[in-house]
């Protein structure tokens, strides 16, 4: 048993690795822990070779007891190691405790039962009816339970629910599965027997993080008195449990034990369907409409266009340079309008998330500016699932949206102009869906700023000046974005012009990364508007067991002057095998009209190429040009 508890007044992290581990198959890790107080544990895999540690759980609940975490391993051909992270609370009283830690070959979703821990499966308490530990020679020698279907004699174990105590209607007893924490399809196999079938209900459900249930079997035949195999087939894109329910309607409807459940990365049936890639409904209008149209009735409403950005009208959202939809162009034929983009066909019974940005200028009255509807496969409008609101305008502004429905729909942007006079231009850019919920966090190597500085660290000497974390438009006019790249309405990192004198500088430093086998791509975004503009430099520090002078810092990138009124996109491709950090330096220029700003910074393993390239930007001669 190893246990952790903090200092008074210190936020202590404790850390255990694990020892350099080739596991090409999927394993299971099985953890036994106890939070006392306040803290957290996390448990983390580093894969060797690479920047970042991905985290693969965290607990952050006090309980009374010893409580089991089951963690999937997906098979890998490259070496890792497993961290375990421990937080505990400032103050007494405060402590987290590790029991065991165990990594089993299988699924977490497996179990035969014949373990104390019952691979952590846990009943769901009820008064009168629970899954109980069948087997053993200890049973009563008067009962009709069957013996273990793993040894197939008195000494194996198994799961059971009895009906002798259920006292009312529908009394439910439930048996849940361990969360699974990584994606994975295929067939779920395990054996049962039911007795006094008309006497009780028996299903499989799968229970997401929200707590949705969907029903995936349940039997075809009334009672068996021998282990009756079932193989279903199960999607889980996202987290789920698999949840074994039994129901009774009185204390004679007799039990159903439940043994040997296994999983396959291979469908039962061969005509189940692969899970639905729904990156079909992608599309950043770069190169296209990718698979969306519009109706051509009257003429086109929706049409693609990149714009030389200037003070009355932005960049794309993707890169600042690129292509985007724009509806109520001056090519649009007529005064009165409703332009619909549909998207392409999305089969039922899936969750979805939907992330898209949009952006609009000069409207009169924002009723009816742009909504989304979903769409039956017959073009009949299913649900008004977002309309535009009350926001500001000339900013990229995200919107995620979930949704699931047990038809298929397409994803349909309405746009309507009743009076020509009272309309603007209303655009959309980057358009993804992903199958789950939406996610709160970015992934792992990903920094938004929304939540925090992520870690980075600024770096200050006497004519160095902080990065400032803020929200909306800086205070000086003429220089700075209006909002930032991630939401539109979210954080960004800045440099306060106004604040700083003539050629000082701010360094904004990333937490140590660990170096990296091959080329690994930095992408972020910058913003650098304004006639006094001064210059952004990105740069590599190498960390030794020494100091080293910054002056020897190599440099990666840089830009100097105003560049665009849009969010840019930069891309950078370095190698750096060995520890090192990530130096973000800007630079004020003659005027305050110089605040510098970015956001969205995003480190890759490999190389940058693939990726839509960046040209070099600055202001066009012809502010008002439109490309098609």
């Amino acid at each position: 048993q190893i246990a952790f508890s903090s200092s008074l007044d210190v936020k202590d992290k404790f850390v255990l690795v694990s020892p350099r581990l080739e596991l090409l198959d999927w394993n299971c890790v099985r953890l036994v822990y106890q939070i006392t107080g306040a803290g957290s544990l996390q448990l983390h895999l580093r894969p060797e070779g690479e920047n970042f540690d991905f985290t693969l759980w965290t607990a952050n609940k006090p309980s009374d007891s010893w409580l089991i975490a089951s963690v999937d391993l997906p098979n890998t051909t490259k070496p890792y190691q497993l961290l375990m992270e421990g937080t505990p609370g400032q103050g007494e009283g405060n402590s987290l405790a590790l029991f065991e830690i165990h990594i089993v070959p299988g699924y977490c979703i497996e179990c035969n039962f014949e373990e104390h821990h019952l691979c952590g499966y846990n009943n769901q308490w009820n008064p009168n009816v629970n899954w109980y530990v069948g087997g053993s020679l200890a049973r009563d020698p008067q009962s009709n339970l069957p013996d273990d279907h793993t040894m197939n004699n008195e000494r194996g174990h198994y799961m059971y629910v009895d009906s002798v105590y259920a006292k009312r209607f529908q009394e439910v007893a439930k048996l849940s599965s361990p969360m699974t924490t990584t994606p994975m399809s295929g067939c779920l196999s395990f054996y049962y027997q039911r007795d006094q079938a008309r006497g009780n209900f028996f299903s499989l459900f799968t229970k997401d993080e929200l707590g949705h249930y969907e029903e995936i079997w349940r039997p075809d035949v009334y009672a068996t008195s021998t282990w009756k195999l079932v193989q279903v087939d199960i999607k889980a894109p996202h987290p789920i449990e698999a949840v074994f329910e039994v129901a009774f309607n009185s204390a004679r409807g007799g039990y159903v034990a439940l043994d040997d459940i296994s999983f396959s990365p291979q469908f039962c049936h061969q005509e189940t369907e692969p899970i639905f890639d729904p990156s079909i409904s992608d599309c950043d209008f770069e190169e296209g409409y990718c698979q969306y149209y519009q109706e051509r009735i009257g003429g086109s409403v929706w049409n693609r266009v990149s714009v030389k950005p200037n003070v009355y009208r932005i960049g794309d959202h993707t890169t600042g340079t690129g292509s985007f939809l724009l509806a109520n162009t001056r090519f649009t034929n007529r005064p009165g309008y409703v332009g619909r983009l549909h998207g392409p066909l999305l089969p039922e019974n899936h969750k979805y998330c939907l992330r898209f940005y949009y952006t609009v200028h000069g409207f009169v009255k924002m009723d009816n500016a742009l909504a989304l509807y979903l769409y039956e496969e017959n073009n009949v409008a299913q649900e008004k699932i977002w309309t535009i609101s009350e926001t500001s305008r000339d900013v990229w502004t995200e919107v995620d949206l979930t949704f699931q429905k047990p038809m298929p729909v397409k994803i349909v942007f309405v746009t309507i102009c009743r009076n020509f006079w009272d309309c603007g231009l209303v655009a959309l850019d980057d358009i993804t869906v992903t199958l789950g919920d939406c996610p709160l966090r970015p992934p792992t190597g990903q920094c938004n700023f929304e939540l925090g500085d992520c870690g980075y660290i600024q770096e200050k000497n006497l004519h160095r000046h902080n990065w400032i974390r803020t929200r909306g438009q800086t205070p000086t006019s003429y220089t700075g974005p209006r909002g930032d790249h991630t939401l539109g309405v979210g954080y960004f990192m800045y440099i306060e012009a106004s604040h700083m004198l003539s050629g000082h500088s701010a360094h904004l430093v990333t937490p140590e990364l660990r170096g990296s086998d091959g080329p690994q791509c930095l992408s972020f975004f910058y913003h650098m508007y304004g006639s006094g503009t001064g210059l952004l430099s990105v740069l590599l520090h190498r960390l030794h067991h020494g100091t080293r002078p910054r002056h020897r810092d190599t440099l990666l990138w840089k830009r100097q002057g105003e560049q665009s009124i849009s969010w840019m996109r930069a891309m950078i491709e370095y190698e750096c095998r060995t520890r090192h950090q990530i130096v973000f330096e800007a630079t004020r220029g003659p005027s305050i009209r110089s605040d510098i700003a970015i956001d969205d910074i995003v480190f890759k393993h490999g190389s940058c190429k693939g990726i839509l390239a960046i040209p070099y930007s600055g202001f066009s001669e012809n502010f008002n040009e439109i490309e098609y």
